[in-house]
């Protein structure tokens, strides 16, 4: 089997090399192909998938991840859902019981930094300083309800505990927390609704 990742940018490709290896069979080829954000992927999808169907074996899956941001989940689901359907492909959504699929579109609510807060022993474990009681506070139990951005709250978190103090590198935090993350662990929703999905598509 080989999985081919589409993401909207360097950061998620980051947080997948990190936690791949420790997923996926020795025998599971994978590429990650990572866009200049979600608007250029959302942009390039639809000839990228019609590219895909011309060639693409029977035992090679696709995985679609972006970000929701502000936009409704379902609205932004159906679009993609939409792009797969109008080339061809089945998607896991669209399956009908036990019908193979070969592509996956999965979001993260509302940026991939809530997943990390999804993890704060991570988090704690990658920054010496940031609290490890983080995750208690009201703001931060539920990391896909974090207001104000989740990626200027882990900012701000590691700002005040002396790290990226000029700015938050995406990419370098991205890297340096999903090393240490228990994926079963977890407390983000949605990072669980495309754990589960990646699961069911190698198992």
């Amino acid at each position: 089997m080989h999985i081919e990742f589409l993401v909207e940018e360097f950061s998620t490709q980051e947080f997948l090399l990190q936690i791949l290896p420790t997923i996926l069979k020795t025998d599971i080829t994978y590429d990650i192909h990572a866009f200049r954000g979600k608007s250029d992927l959302l942009k390039k999808l639809p000839e990228r998938l019609k590219g895909y169907k011309n060639w693409i074996p029977d035992d090679y899956r696709i995985i679609v991840l972006v970000d929701k941001d502000d936009e409704d989940c379902q609205d932004l689901k159906s679009k993609l859902e939409g792009m797969a359907l109008d080339t061809g492909f089945i998607t896991k959504s669209t399956a009908q019981t036990h019908q193979p699929y070969q592509i996956l579109n999965r979001i993260a609510i509302e940026e991939l930094e809530a997943w990390f807060f999804g993890d704060i022993n991570a988090i704690v474990s990658a920054y010496p300083g940031v609290s490890p009681n983080l995750g208690q506070k009201e703001k931060y139990r539920d990391s896909d309800a974090i207001r104000g951005g989740t990626w200027e709250n882990l900012e701000k978190v590691l700002q005040r505990a002396g790290h990226h103090k000029g700015g938050l590198e995406k990419v370098r935090a991205a890297r340096e927390i999903s090393q240490h993350m228990n994926l079963q662990m977890n407390r983000s929703r949605s990072f669980q609704v495309f754990y589960a999905g990646l699961l069911e598509i190698i198992s």
